[in-house]
């Protein structure tokens, strides 16, 4: 890490954080959320430590953060989740996907075992399962909702937070970029005038709800949330969009993307741009990694050429709304 030289480090283990502050002093080091950093005292231990940056605790509210602010050095700056999946456990200290399935959530790979359908099985009745029904579909004791505070933007700041912190362990590229430039734009549009945040606040939210995922709820910030932050019916996600690819070149007018969903010629679909436009256009011709016309890309991570009625530039994103797909 020492020759990588990343911007900074996130640590949550004491003798970690000694080992890196002697190996690589010049490096950042922010501590992480699993390292319940719930109080201000707290904070002001790893700042005489030499930390730079706390992410605080999923569990703190608005009020809360803002005591934190009060009683620690301007310098020492506050991280907070503000979008994203909400762990059940605390601080998302969680072992359940390292248990069940070998891949482990602390390194990235969560496969969201809290989501799954649940029974109850007896001791001495092995095979024997009692399902613990809260609805005709089932159970989902840990499946809450994810997290969305975009229209919340004022109070955050207000709270002292110095970053936000955005969820996207096993998320799509479709998903961070809408999610990222939602927020990114948020902010910019709030700090150069409230006013204008106001004005743009339903696009902001209308970009968000695009992304798969499940149905928000604001977490912790305006308090300890009760029952209606738990999806009772089904571990199912919102999908309102389509991944389709991203432009990794453009020449002679033609754009070469690794599908990654299903469309065919004459689709209308969207190029989503880095600064926050989003472009209609139709599909014109499609062509496969041997110049042939197609007229569809069925087979995943298909690599196509594409005719679109406007030309996109590389790293543009593309999707559509499903309903618009004809194939």
């Amino acid at each position: 890490m020492k020759e990588i030289k990343p911007d900074a480090l996130i640590i949550s283990d004491p003798g970690m954080f000694t080992i890196a502050r002697k190996v690589c002093p010049e490096i950042e080091i922010h501590i992480s959320t699993q390292a319940n950093n719930t109080n201000y005292q707290t904070c002001l231990f790893w700042h005489e430590l030499g930390a730079k940056r706390v992410v605080c605790a999923r569990e703190l509210s608005l009020g809360e953060i803002a005591e934190i602010r009060a009683h620690i050095p301007q310098e020492m700056e506050i991280e907070a989740f503000v979008h994203g999946a909400m762990c059940i456990s605390y601080s998302g200290r969680c072992l359940l996907s390292a248990f069940l399935t070998g891949r482990d959530a602390n390194q990235g790979e969560c496969t969201h075992p809290c989501r799954w359908n649940y029974a109850l099985m007896e001791e001495k009745r092995p095979g024997e399962y009692f399902p613990v029904e809260e609805n005709e579909r089932g159970t989902y004791l840990f499946n809450s909702r994810d997290l969305c505070m975009i229209g919340h933007i004022p109070e955050l700041c207000g709270a002292g937070i110095d970053s936000f912190k955005i969820e996207g362990r096993m998320k799509t590229v479709l998903y961070v970029a809408t999610v990222t430039r939602a927020y990114r734009r948020a902010l910019d549009d709030y700090f150069a005038d409230p006013a204008l945040y106001e004005k743009n606040r339903e696009w902001y939210q209308e970009e968000v709800e695009k992304c798969t995922h499940r149905p928000y709820a604001t977490g912790f910030f305006f308090g300890k949330p009760g029952a209606e932050i738990q999806i009772y019916e089904s571990s199912t996600y919102v999908n309102d969009c389509v991944y389709l690819g991203t432009v990794q070149e453009v020449t002679g007018g033609m754009a070469r993307i690794t599908q990654k969903n299903k469309f065919c010629v004459g689709d209308a679909i969207q190029v989503i741009k880095p600064d926050g436009r989003n472009i209609s256009v139709k599909v014109s011709a499609m062509y496969d990694e041997t110049m042939e016309p197609v007229e569809s890309c069925p087979h995943s991570r298909q690599t196509i050429w594409l005719k679109l009625s406007q030309e996109p530039e590389q790293y543009d994103i593309l999707r559509t709304i499903p309903e618009t797909l004809s194939c």
